[in-house]
């Protein structure tokens, strides 16, 4: 995997404008002006958002007459996914493991209990 491709990814998901911004491309593509209206800054501002998207690979601008549509490129994301996906299975097995021993070590306080009962007179 790409390791410095994935830094640019996580660079570039790491502001919540661009998060946002690729949330609404998710839904079709968008001018810039489209892009811009739910933010309160200027269109050089969502510019700017939109070349690092743009050079993360994560998007990709196309042209149609006067109009430069804007469109998500999964590509980067699913490869961002797949290297989440790793840590994700370590967490999920290391709690599963966690799991268990606390299961045993009830089971343990049971039969430690039940054995002293056993050794007390009634």
């Amino acid at each position: 995997m790409d390791t410095e491709g994935l830094s640019v990814t996580f660079a570039a998901l790491a502001d919540p404008t661009r998060r946002a911004i690729l949330a609404r491309l998710a839904s079709g593509e968008a001018s810039v002006s489209e892009l811009a209206a739910p933010f309160e800054m200027s269109l050089p501002a969502v510019s700017k958002h939109l070349k690092v998207l743009e050079c993360a690979g994560l998007i990709t601008r196309g042209r149609a007459a006067q109009w430069r549509p804007c469109r998500l490129a999964a590509a980067p994301l699913k490869d961002a996914a797949d290297w989440l996906e790793e840590y994700r299975r370590f967490w999920e097995e290391s709690l599963d493991r966690l799991e268990e021993y606390l299961r045993e070590l009830q089971e343990k306080e049971k039969t430690d209990a039940r054995e002293g009962e056993d050794r007390w007179p009634k």
